[in-house]
């Protein structure tokens, strides 16, 4: 049985993607192991001209490819043409960051001896991508890995593959071909891949429970193993925020992507000065929301990728309002909709041990709660099992410092939220993650340390 796409808007089949047989996988590794063999010698400023003009794929097929997205996980048009231009960027600050980062590290010596570190490639990654940022989370991983002289052998998400195509695709322009190899495997056969001893470094993006699977599995053969897992990602709104501009920035946090990203807003903190006033604005700005079909211009939230999804929604709802929890708008599926659609949310009065508040949930939910201070805004907001950033709307640059300072993530923002900056090192505490991508450190997964100690 082929691997049966649904367009989540329509509820109907999309396409049927073929699955590659074990015999097509195995071609496959070694087309790329041996591709990579030739590409590590090619000259680091070479690899950065052959990437630079391959990632132009996108943009030559942007129109294609947005659609595609739009098509298989629902995101709204505007937003998968948005991301195309992103996988863009991120191609172009990381090739610029590449000398830089993969430069050998010279070291003192004594005088007779040549001391110095050198960044030797991995070998073959193999980048298990998800599918709620189908083309910027494998970039995250394609790019730096290729220009550290590796080759990757991408397995992307059930709900995505025409992205993982579209890599394959565009990659095959590099002077040596078979460096991006796409594969359409099941999870368990993706588990396989994983303990499989020609791959020589893990890159996975996607659920915790998953990843420590992942993780396990990899452990057996000591191989080196990136993770970049889920979030439940706060915010504070201090006393002297700009209220206006923060509602504004909170909600299109929670509700971008229909809320179906790692670091989207998951909870949001409000000092009781402004309380009831940021609930009247954030519910304005979530009964704006337009619901409908992706490949319409006029929509700015699209359907769940995931049916199941709607039932977790469902019950982190029912939840809160179970521990005293205020529904203040939407809080379930739309009735005029037959795709996967669930209204923009807002919960207030939401208890710090509700689900809603611990657990991920993947979608258009604001949940809220009043806090005192920022002692208890602190308090709560390191109060997860998880740690991928957290923003502080305020106007004071000593209280975000000391946000920054004692928060539990891997990113701190002031006065933003839900973004990434390429140059800055992507990279989740607690149980969002293991290791980093973006920056100069991105480069770090993909590549070995080699000490050369030379005598004259």
């Amino acid at each position: 049985m082929p691997l049966q796409l649904v367009d989540p808007f329509r509820v109907a089949p999309l396409k049927d993607v073929p699955f590659d047989s074990f015999g097509d996988v195995d071609r496959k590794i070694e087309r790329a192991r041996a591709a990579q063999r030739s590409w590590c010698h090619v000259p680091l400023a070479e690899r950065v001209r052959e990437v630079q003009h391959a990632v132009q794929y996108f943009a030559a097929h942007e129109a294609e490819i947005a659609r595609d997205v739009s098509q298989q996980m629902g995101k709204p048009i505007r937003e998968a043409r948005g991301e195309v231009k992103t996988l863009l960027a991120r191609a172009e600050c990381m090739s610029a960051l590449a000398g830089e980062a993969l430069a050998p590290v010279p070291v003192p010596g004594k005088p007779g001896f040549t001391l110095r570190i050198e960044h030797a490639p991995v070998g073959l990654v193999l980048d298990i991508a998800s599918w709620n940022y189908p083309l910027i989370v494998p970039v995250n991983v394609v790019v730096p890995a290729l220009l550290a002289g590796n080759a990757v052998l991408l397995k992307h998400s059930p709900l995505t593959p025409l992205a993982g195509a579209h890599f394959e695709r565009a990659f095959e322009t590099l002077s040596i071909q078979g460096l991006v190899q796409n594969v359409v495997v099941s999870n368990q056969d993706a588990e396989h891949l994983v303990a499989d001893k020609r791959i020589d470094y893990v890159s996975f993006t996607g659920s915790v429970a998953t990843g420590k699977r992942v993780y396990r599995t990899a452990s057996q053969r000591v191989v080196g193993v990136g993770l970049e897992l889920g979030g439940k990602d706060p915010a504070y709104v201090a006393e002297d925020a700009d209220l206006d501009f923060a509602a504004a920035n909170v909600v299109d946090g929670a509700c971008y992507n229909a809320g179906q990203s790692c670091c989207a807003v998951e909870r949001a903190y409000v000092h009781h000065a402004h309380y009831d006033a940021f609930l009247v604005k954030a519910k304005k700005a979530l009964e704006e929301y337009v619901l409908g079909d992706p490949l319409l211009e006029t929509t700015t939230m699209g359907p769940i990728a995931r049916k199941e999804q709607l039932e977790v929604l469902e019950l982190h709802v029912r939840d809160a309002l179970q521990r005293g929890a205020r529904l203040v708008t939407g809080g379930k599926r739309p009735s005029h909709l037959s795709g996967w659609f669930f209204e923009p949310t807002l919960l207030a009065d939401v208890p710090n041990d509700a689900l809603v508040m611990q657990e991920e949930t993947f979608g258009p939910i604001l949940p809220v709660a009043r806090v005192g201070d920022d002692e208890e805004a602190l308090a709560r907001m390191n109060d997860s099992r998880y740690g991928l950033t957290a923003s502080v709307w305020t106007k004071n640059a000593a209280r975000a410092e000391r946000f920054a300072r004692e928060l539990q993530a891997g990113t701190v923002y002031q006065n933003r939220c839900d973004y990434l900056d390429p140059a800055l090192a992507w990279t989740g505490w607690k149980e969002s993650g293991l290791g980093s991508t973006l920056s100069r450190f991105g480069f770090a997964a993909f590549t070995r340390k080699k000490s050369i100690h030379f005598r004259a």
